[in-house]
C-alpha cells in the first residue's frame, strides 16, 4: 500500500473516531439543548444539503488545482472547528451553525481526499484498498459508539466533546504528513487512470 493511502487512512480513522463517539447519543444531546426529533432532523438536513451543494461547486475548482493536500488540510481544519463548536452549543440554533461548518468541511475535504486516494491506488487493488477504508471506517465507528456512550453517561457531554476535539486535532496534525510524502513519492508514483478505477470498483458516496 502506498504511503499516502496509509496517511489518509490514519487521518480519516482519527476523525471518524471523533465523530463516532457522538453518533449514538446525538438525539439525546439535541433534547438536552431544548430540541426534539424535528430539531435533530433539521440539523442533519442542514449539514447534508450544505455539504451536497458546496461539493458540486468546490469539486469543480479542485479539478483545476495542482496541490490537493491544501484542500484536505483545510477541510480537516474546519472539521476541528466544528468539533470544538460542540462545546459551546446551548441552543438548537447553535447546533445549526455547527452543522453548517461540518457541511463546509466535508465539501472542501472530500473531493480532494477521494481524488488523492484514488490516484495512489495500486494497480489491480482498487477494490481491496477501498475495502481497507470501508472496513476501517465501520470498525472505528462501531468501537467509538460504545466508548462515546460510556463517556457521556459517566463524565458528561463537555468531557466527551473535548475528547472528540482532541481526536479531530490528531487527525488534522496527521494530515500534514501528506505534504512531505508527496514531495518524496509524488513524482515517481504512476496514477491509475480514472476510467480503470471506475471499471474496477463502483462505490457509494461516503463521509470521512
Amino acid at each position: 500500500m502506498h504511503k499516502v493511502l496509509k496517511i489518509l487512512l490514519m487521518t480519516s480513522g482519527l476523525t471518524l473516531f471523533a465523530g463516532g463517539l457522538f453518533s449514538p447519543i446525538y438525539a439525546i444531546f439535541v433534547e438536552k439543548i431544548g430540541g426534539d426529533i424535528l430539531t435533530a432532523g433539521i440539523a442533519y438536513s442542514i449539514f447534508a444539503i450544505i455539504a451536497g451543494v458546496l461539493t458540486f461547486i468546490i469539486s469543480r475548482f479542485e479539478d483545476k488545482i495542482k496541490y490537493r493536500n491544501a484542500m484536505i488540510i483545510a477541510g480537516y481544519s474546519l472539521g476541528c472547528l466544528g468539533f470544538l463548536g460542540y462545546i459551546f452549543i446551548k441552543s438548537p440554533m447553535h447546533l445549526f451553525v455547527v452543522q453548517i461548518v461540518f457541511g463546509l468541511a466535508n465539501a472542501v475535504k472530500n473531493p480532494s481526499w477521494d481524488a488523492t486516494y484514488s490516484a495512489h491506488l495500486d494497480k489491480g487493488k482498487s477494490a481491496s484498498e477501498w475495502g481497507d477504508w470501508e472496513g476501517m471506517a465501520l470498525i472505528v465507528v462501531g468501537v467509538a459508539s460504545v466508548i462515546g456512550s460510556f463517556i457521556a453517561k459517566n463524565l458528561g457531554f463537555t468531557i466527551l466533546f473535548l475528547i472528540m476535539f482532541g481526536f479531530s486535532l490528531l487527525g488534522l496534525i496527521s494530515s500534514f504528513f501528506l505534504i512531505n510524502s508527496n514531495k518524496k513519492q509524488g513524482k515517481t508514483k504512476k496514477s491509475i487512470p480514472k476510467h480503470q478505477i471506475h471499471n474496477d470498483l463502483i462505490r457509494s458516496p461516503k463521509k470521512k
